[in-house]
């Protein structure tokens, strides 16, 4: 079936055909490596990843690539503070990363590009994009002339002047234009910097994915994605830098952005405190109910996380897990998972993961009714593709239930108790409900209420 998905760039849903149908490129933005990422970093790897799943089914060929920034004043500062090489620093956090993602069920990509080994190409680029008079140089800089590039703005539908009202753009004496940006900057003594026809120097940030991209995926890509946070000035600065460096070729066919993250409405943000690290979020849930919740919303919707949310999250793959748990008996047929179609569909239709999802659970329902072995195997089959139910049952119920939060299990005994106290038996049952399916069973004694995890 074919696959249509939309297109950020011509802002509508268009059919997905390849440049060539033997090789399809996709580039995904990666982190920057000072930190440890938060659960809104993790969406776009985690949707891109299904996307990556599903490409493969169509095509024999998918080169994935997401890139490591391992150069950013991000990390400069974070040497500093640390009195280490910024090796140090991007090392940690870019094994932290991969630990994440991984923990998560998202496949290492294809390739993965480092800014710091393709300095020689982002010199290469940016003295192309000088002859070309898209560039010049200025008090050690090296900046990129817009106003060489009349059609700026079309990925973000804004012009040049409400782009610079709405964006943080540092006007400087230097600068032809203010939105005019860095693509090279001079390196003191104290910062790491390469040699350059500019003098000692550091890449600029938007320079390094369109050089990393076309060293690896080549000059014109077929998807290039992210989070809709990088749309701009990230994105446009890449289109702008990559269309004018290779003599006008089209640089991304498809643009894909994932919405933004909340936090129980909020934004999230260190200022309000609400910023969840994947590496702790990993410690207190099950990583597949992590990734079943940041699949629940349409990829290009904002989506919300709360606590609820991933207790609902942990609910429903209890309920498919005991369906395969009931089916333990069933041998699975000899060949390989068949993947359903409507699940297939679904995704074909945008990445409309919230309807596979949808059809995941018509599909545990057939199976609990239907007890056979095809049924079984079409559930574990739309689940790998999403990549969910990848766990085997005794392991899930034995970790991923105990990996509740007590504290919680503990909060609920007590709001039960106290609807016990007034006598409002239809709370505390609704109560008593929930905790069984959180995988929780309660006694009451004379002693007191006592709690357990679910046997398997």
């Amino acid at each position: 079936m074919p696959i249509s998905l939309y297109n950020s760039l011509s802002r509508r849903i268009e059919p997905f055909t390849p440049l060539d149908q033997n090789r399809v490129t996709l580039y995904l933005c990666g982190p920057t490596v000072y930190s440890y990422v938060h659960i809104g970093n993790a969406r776009g790897p985690v949707v891109f990843d299904v996307l990556a799943r599903l490409l493969r089914r169509h095509y024999p060929q998918v080169v994935y690539a997401r890139n490591i920034t391992d150069i950013d004043d991000k990390i400069n500062a974070a040497a500093i503070a640390q009195k280490v090489e910024i090796g140090v620093i991007a090392k940690k956090f870019a094994t932290a990363y991969r630990q994440d993602m991984a923990g998560l069920g998202i496949a290492p990509p294809d390739i993965e590009p480092h800014a710091t080994a393709h300095i020689a190409a982002i010199i290469a680029m940016i003295a192309n994009l000088i002859e070309r008079c898209h560039a010049y140089a200025a008090e050690g800089h090296v900046l990129f002339d817009v106003s060489s590039y009349p059609a700026y703005g079309a990925l973000s539908g804004r012009d040049t002047e409400e782009m610079i009202a709405g964006a943080r753009v540092d006007v400087a004496p230097y600068k032809k234009n203010p939105a005019d940006f860095v693509l090279w900057k001079p390196s003191p003594p104290e910062l790491p910097g390469w040699k350059s026809p500019w003098g000692m120097g550091r890449p600029g940030w938007h320079i390094e994915c369109s050089a990393m991209s076309a060293a690896h995926l080549g000059e014109t890509i077929d998807i290039h994605a992210g989070g809709i946070d990088l749309q701009f000035p990230h994105h446009e600065n890449e289109i702008a830098q990559s269309t004018c460096a290779h003599g006008g070729k089209l640089f991304a066919r498809w643009w894909m952005h994932n919405g933004m993250l909340t936090f129980d409405g909020r934004k999230m943000s260190k200022s309000l405190g609400n910023v969840l690290l994947v590496h702790e979020l990993l410690k207190q849930h099950p990583a597949e109910a992590l990734r079943l919740r940041l699949l629940s919303g349409h990829y290009r919707q904002p989506l919300d996380w709360s606590d609820s949310a991933i207790a609902q999250a942990v609910n429903t793959l209890n309920g498919w897990y005991r369906v395969l748990r009931d089916l333990a008996h069933v041998a699975l047929p000899a060949a390989a998972l068949p993947v359903p179609a409507r699940v297939e569909a679904a995704l074909c239709d945008d990445l409309n993961t919230p309807q596979a999802l949808a059809e995941l659970s018509v599909l545990a329902d057939t199976a609990r009714q239907a007890g056979t072995a095809e049924a079984k195997a079409e559930l574990l089959g739309g689940g790998a593709l999403l990549g969910l139910l990848q766990q085997d049952t005794q392991v899930w119920f034995r970790h991923g239930e105990n990996a509740l939060d007590e504290a919680h299990i503990e909060d609920l005994l007590q709001q039960r108790q106290a609807a016990r106290n007034a006598r409002d038996f239809t709370r505390a049952d609704a109560i008593r409900a929930e905790l069984t399916a959180l995988g929780i069973v309660i006694e009451d004694s004379a002693q007191g209420t006592r709690w357990s995890v679910l046997k398997s």
